[in-house]
């Protein structure tokens, strides 16, 4: 049997049309970090409750990815995936269930995605208790902190440890927090700790400065990509669509165009993982050449579209970048 089995069996059956794609995007991912350029993973959707942690968290380890953007839920579910595994529910006939079968699963704590329910009490509930304590120290020092920066702040307190219920290895937040790993969170307020916080601004027990914003995250990266780009530029490994990946691709025109940086180089690779087709109003199906019309690729490019579930993709992809 092959030491590395993943690798081995992606070379030898992902050979024709999207598998293929598949193949190419990973040859091209390892290409990439082997000339010497950094990658950045924007995470949509709930990758976390699909469990990515698993292949992602080696990723980070290992170095192969240099700076995340992701969803707020992504950035909890993680966490939460951590501490409340064992009260998680699958429901694999979920396409089957009635509008009076959710509402019982609202009236039992079990908040449904997909074929999971993240159980209320043992996962938000217990985050939160403890995420509170961290904001409002932070605002009785004059302190202010990006929402990722919070959550290392939880994970490096210790006062999760007691909750693990999954190896911490796991983890990729754990996997992050240990490197440091720079990160960018937009619309972070649209995710439930978001929610959560905003609720405290409400009741006047937080003030919203206490988080740092998105407009300073964009004035973050843009640092972060002025001071890692070099004259190559970054690759950028899109899963899913939405803001996670629309809200980091635009720092390099912003660059380019609003400040006039025009030695700025466009992403140096790029590949989205999307089962949207191309449509109307459909971003997540937009082809990468149209791109280009936007300063965010340039003509040579290494582009991939792999239209498929990026919960399968995805951690094949890593499978392979890793060696598996």
């Amino acid at each position: 049997m092959s030491d590395k089995p993943i690798t081995s069996f992606i070379e030898k059956h992902f050979l024709h049309f999207n598998s293929a794609a598949l193949h190419d995007a990973a040859k091209g991912y390892k290409q990439h970090l082997e000339s010497g350029k950094k990658m950045l993973i924007s995470l949509a959707g709930a990758m976390s409750t699909g469990e990515l942690g698993i292949s992602l968290s080696e990723m980070i380890r290992q170095d192969k990815v240099q700076i995340i953007s992701c969803t707020g839920a992504n950035l909890e579910e993680d966490i939460m995936n951590l501490v409340a595994h064992s009260h998680y529910k699958r429901i694999p006939n979920y396409r089957d269930l009635t509008p009076e079968q959710e509402r019982e699963l609202l009236d039992q704590g079990l908040n449904r995605v997909t074929d999971t329910c993240i159980p209320e009490e043992e996962a938000f509930r217990r985050i939160q208790q403890h995420i509170v304590k961290i904001w409002k120290d932070a605002e009785a020092k004059g302190e202010r902190y990006f929402p990722h920066e919070f959550m290392y702040k939880l994970l490096d307190s210790g006062m999760l440890d007691e909750y693990h219920e999954i190896d911490p290895k796991n983890s990729w937040m754990i996997a992050a927090k240990d490197r440091n790993l720079p990160m960018v969170v937009p619309g972070w307020e649209d995710s439930t700790m978001g929610n959560i916080f905003a609720s405290y601004c409400v009741k006047g027990e937080l003030n919203p400065r206490t988080m740092k914003s998105g407009i300073e995250y964009m004035t973050y990266l843009a640092d972060w990509y002025l001071e890692n780009a070099g004259t190559e530029g970054i690759g950028f490994f899109q899963i899913g669509g939405g803001i996670a990946g629309d809200f980091p691709i635009c720092v390099v025109p912003m660059l380019y165009q609003d400040l006039e940086k025009t030695d700025v180089p466009f992403w140096s690779y790029f590949c989205q993982i999307s089962d949207s087709t191309t449509s109307y109003g459909s971003y997540s199906g937009a082809v990468p050449n149209e791109k280009i019309t936007w300063g965010k690729l340039d003509i040579d490019t290494p582009k991939f579209i792999v239209e498929s579930d990026a919960t399968i993709v995805a951690p094949l992809i890593f499978g392979y970048v890793l060696g598996w």
